[in-house]
């Protein structure tokens, strides 16, 4: 659930609401017990809560009815949920089941568009150039380190061209040449 709350939201924000949030509802049958005031009560810090509540009643009544609470393993069951994408299938699918999957966020898009990595027109695009770029080995964990190089490096307004471990392999040469 906790990845259906994060769209378009501060990691900080869906930290805070989750830790209050899963202690008293951590399963599908709980987070319906709960109903939508009470899930909204929970969640209502973090931006679009109506419409992402109304997303998790929706997907525990369909994990309930039809995987019996169980979070499904495979990409078209998870993207027929409610509030459930592409990445939300991708992030899930890689972290709660391990699988090779990259999932593209707007971190990843910019990194792998900017230093030409992948570089690509649509989330889609860039996810499949990925995919086929990045050795099998690592594909598990690409995803958690080139966000994490979007988010504290390679900066949208202000990248850190200079701190880069990945400057010499940028094709962005505007903000590598010395």
């Amino acid at each position: 659930m906790a990845v259906i709350l994060s769209a378009q939201a501060t990691d900080k924000s869906v930290n805070l609401a989750t830790r209050e949030l899963f202690q008293v509802a951590a399963t599908p049958n709980a987070m319906l017990e709960l109903g939508m005031t009470g899930l909204e009560h929970h969640i209502r810090r973090i931006g679009l809560y109506r419409s992402k509540a109304r997303h998790i009643i929706a997907t525990c009544e369909q994990l309930i009815k039809q995987y019996h609470g169980k979070i499904p393993d495979d990409r078209s069951a998870l993207e027929a949920l409610p509030g459930v994408g592409r990445k939300t299938a991708n992030v899930i699918l890689n972290t709660a089941f391990g699988q090779p999957v990259i999932a593209v966020d707007t971190h990843i898009f910019r990194v792998a568009n900017r230093t030409g990595m992948a570089p690509g027109k649509n989330v889609t695009e860039v996810e499949r150039l990925l995919m086929q770029r990045i050795p099998a080995e690592y594909q598990t964990n690409a995803h958690h380190w080139l966000i994490l190089h979007g988010r504290y490096t390679c900066m949208a307004r202000k990248p850190l061209c200079q701190q880069c471990i990945m400057a010499d392999l940028c094709r962005w040469p505007d903000k590598t040449a010395p």
